[in-house]
């Protein structure tokens, strides 16, 4: 009896002390003004914060921990910027060339990197780390620019002088990544200029080459719509150092995800990524319909689902390395490199 007494003193205090300081979730107070945080959910390795939402798209936040403990990579679009690689016209569609000038820096290279010019308009088809004066480097590479094999305007045609966007839709991607299939990335090409052509009212494809995807990306209308997106969702990782990818739903329905080793790679690919969202969504768009929501848990099955699937290996490099997982629903690429102490610097998710 004595003992219970002392127990209940002892709680009574105890809440006493924590309720005020917001010790325990239900009793902490928010400042005036201040939202609540979307909910979360937890998975083995991410906490998972959203959605943020736009129209169609709604955006997840992963957060983690920094694996890659401070060590950087210049990625593909800022080499090209500072002139620190080339990145070579082979006249192979499915193989390119790429040489780090960099005397120091390192350059990551992430597979969909779409890079503009030569004879045709080319995604890179794997991820790379390209290590300072590197020499030539052979990437494989799939045409997003259908017919065209000769110098377009005042492009280089020996080589590829920018790469600003990613390629955009999950079918594409799996066309890429999975299918490894030249004439279904055409084809998944075609069908995303069809439906952002009927989504934004008018002819996506760009007169001077029909088929280009890239040349559809820089189309005004379909900036000016994605655009929309990007204001809304840009800021929403602002001020979370420990945001290390994310992952998105369109239509009510989770679609992919992207998650690196560390916060600082992250910030730099994130608004590219965001942008080739903004343009599926665009694609995806149904006016006028309502869906259900998604939430953090759903995010969290996907990529729980995804980690589960049987296991194939093959080395990009003698550094580089790609594990494919695949389940019945969704597929994985996780990019490894044996040079570091972390167990991956990149994986992406996407629903079959």
């Amino acid at each position: 009896m004595k003992s219970q007494t002392m127990f209940k003193i002892l709680l009574v205090a105890v809440l006493a002390f924590a309720l005020p300081l917001g010790l325990f979730a239900h009793g902490t107070r928010r400042p005036a003004g201040q939202k609540r945080r979307p909910p979360t959910a937890t998975t083995n390795d991410y906490k998972i914060s959203g959605p943020y939402t736009h129209h169609n798209l709604a955006v997840f936040l992963i957060h983690g921990k920094d694996k890659l403990g401070g060590k950087t990579f210049l990625t593909l679009q800022e080499a090209l910027k500072q002139r620190k690689v080339v990145v070579y016209e082979t006249k192979n569609v499915n193989e390119l060339a790429i040489e780090n000038l960099s005397r120091y820096e390192e350059v990551y290279v992430q597979s969909g990197d779409i890079v503009k010019g030569g004879q045709q308009d080319r995604m890179l088809g794997v991820d790379l780390i390209v290590p300072p004066r590197s020499g030539k480097v052979s990437i494989s590479a799939f045409c997003v620019e259908q017919g065209r094999w000769q110098k377009r305007g005042r492009e280089e045609v020996t080589r590829f002088d920018s790469s600003t966007d990613r390629v955009a839709t999950r079918e594409l991607k799996i066309a890429a990544n999975k299918s490894k299939s030249q004439g279904e990335v055409w084809s998944k090409v075609a069908e995303a200029q069809t439906k952002l052509s009927a989504n934004v009212g008018s002819r996506v494809n760009a007169p001077v080459s029909q088929s280009s995807f890239q040349l559809t990306l820089e189309n005004r209308q379909v900036q000016e719509t994605a655009d929309a997106y990007l204001k809304a969702l840009a800021h929403v990782a602002d001020n979370q150092p420990d945001v290390i990818g994310y992952a998105f739903a369109i239509n009510g329905r989770v679609n992919s995800a992207d998650v690196y080793a560390a916060n600082a790679l992250f910030r730099k690919l994130w608004p590219s990524l965001l942008k080739a969202s903004a343009v599926e969504a665009i694609a995806e768009l149904q006016r006028g319909q309502k869906f259900d929501a998604v939430a953090p848990k759903d995010v969290g099955a996907f990529l729980d689902d995804a980690e589960t699937g049987a296991a194939t290996e093959k080395d990009v490099t003698k550094r580089v390395q790609v594990i494919t997982r695949e389940s019945k629903v969704n597929l994985l690429f996780e990019t490894r490199d044996r040079s570091a102490a972390g167990p991956w610097l990149h994986r992406s998710y996407i629903k079959k």
